[in-house]
């Protein structure tokens, strides 16, 4: 503005100087001319700020005549203003990206309780579409009755335990509502079905241990105590000695219990078991001697061994997964049934070890629960054969050491298929 002014002083001066020279009429004409000329110069001037505007995070125009630090003031301020705008939204990026790899779910809703945003857990927790779903109330997406009575609460002082169907699959969620900002409510979702799976197993892992231990705990003491409070002469040699060998078994079952425990910690504790070549022929065919023992010529055997083939690992391990196997076989087949035990190399590669009989066979929904700790499909009849309930147990636990695969495959009433395979990176030629 003070240019401008400055401007006009300057043309009034000129006109004046030559209407003094050369007449009032030219002097008066050369000052319009001027100020026609400054008219036309800030008309261009102000075109070129407005067609700035257009495109307002460009360097403004130059030369612009009074506009010139007007603008560059302005565009200074747009530029601090753009980079704090930048870094904030790489703020809010970085937040959303932390949000989004959370192992939690995270749900923000309005105050009406209607889905706002999740991230990717919440979607996989709770089969979210935010772009059907966004906008929707959490009512009509997470549909259970127990979750519409704890999120109209007051306030929510302890998660809510979830039990949702997913695919035929049940899933255990702990859900926690909470306020934030201005009415806005925060849902965060945590699946806890392991944990509960872990639990369960815990819980009943202590009861089988119990019940295990407590029935020839309970004989035992039944006999110590017959044995303390009767004469000693009321009692004959025969009856003194077989109730100290029935005390005797089931002391024996009770350390069994105790040992194959212990094994099985320790298989726990370490993840993998490097070893050295063995040959597990001469431990399968010591097995073999010991289970046509036990079974007293009650089954029939047939052997399918290579005596070559060596595999890297801890030979006192692999024995009890060699033992495990073929005792079961021999517990479970009934009298007159085949047992075929086979030791050789796969078209892959592999090495497996595999125990078939023709035996009671187990029903499906069986199968999977087989290798947990105690489970037996018959309680009754797995104690009548014997054995601590472990044996399949540690049977897996020593193939996972040894990079191997425990396989199995049965059908109730036509017999079981039992295979340890080993990985080529195991398996080795004996010379």
């Amino acid at each position: 503005m003070i240019k401008t002014v400055i401007s006009i002083g300057l043309w009034a001066i000129l006109g004046w100087a030559c209407g003094s020279w050369l007449g009032v009429h030219v002097g008066w004409g050369i000052f319009a001319l001027g100020l026609v000329c400054m008219i036309l110069i800030s008309g261009w001037q102000l075109a070129l700020i407005e067609r700035w505007t257009a495109s307002i995070e460009a360097p403004p125009p130059p030369s612009v005549g009074p506009w010139d630090n007007i603008l560059a003031t302005i565009y200074r301020k747009l530029r601090k203003d753009k980079h704090e705008i930048d870094s904030l939204n790489r703020y809010v990026d970085s937040i959303m990206l932390a949000a989004e790899a959370l192992p939690d779910g995270a749900i923000t809703l309005d105050e009406s309780m209607h889905l706002i945003w999740g991230n990717k857990m919440a979607s996989e927790h709770l089969g979210l579409d935010l772009k059907s779903d966004r906008n929707y109330s959490i009512f009509n997406i997470l549909r259970a009755p127990e979750f519409a009575r704890y999120a109209r609460q007051m306030d929510w002082p302890a998660p809510l335990l979830l039990h949702l169907t997913s695919d035929g699959h049940e899933k255990a969620l702990l859900v926690q509502l909470t306020r934030y900002g201005l009415g806005q409510f925060l849902v965060v979702t945590r699946d806890v079905t392991q944990v509960e799976k872990l639990e369960t197993t815990r819980k009943d892992f202590v009861a089988n241990v119990s019940h295990e231990l407590r029935t020839p705990l309970t004989v035992l003491s039944g006999f110590l105590e017959t044995l303390h409070d009767m004469p000693d002469e009321s009692l004959s040699d025969e009856q003194r000695q077989r109730y100290l060998a029935m005390m005797l078994e089931q002391a024996q079952r009770m350390q069994a219990i105790v040992e194959d425990l212990l094994t099985l910690s320790t298989l726990e504790s370490s993840p993998s078991a490097e070893g050295r070549p063995v040959r597990l022929s001469a431990i399968i065919h010591n097995t073999l001697q010991q289970g046509r023992v036990l079974s007293n010529g009650q089954h029939v055997f047939i052997e399918n061994i290579d005596d070559t083939l060596c595999v890297d690992g801890i030979e006192t391990e692999l024995a009890s997964a060699v033992s495990n196997l073929l005792t079961n076989a021999i517990r479970y087949t009934p009298k007159d049934g085949t047992i075929t035990v086979s030791w050789y190399v796969t078209e892959q590669g592999h090495a497996c070890y595999s125990v078939q009989d023709t035996g009671i066979g187990i029903a499906a929904q069986d199968i999977p629960r087989l290798t947990e700790r105690f489970y037996r499909v018959d309680r009754g009849r797995s104690r009548a054969t014997g054995g601590t309930g472990l044996g399949l147990a540690i049977t897996k636990h020593v193939a996972m050491r040894h990079n191997a695969e425990l396989s199995i495959h049965s059908r109730f009433g036509a017999g079981s298929l039992f295979s340890v395979i080993f990985p080529p990176t195991r398996v080795s030629k004996a010379d």
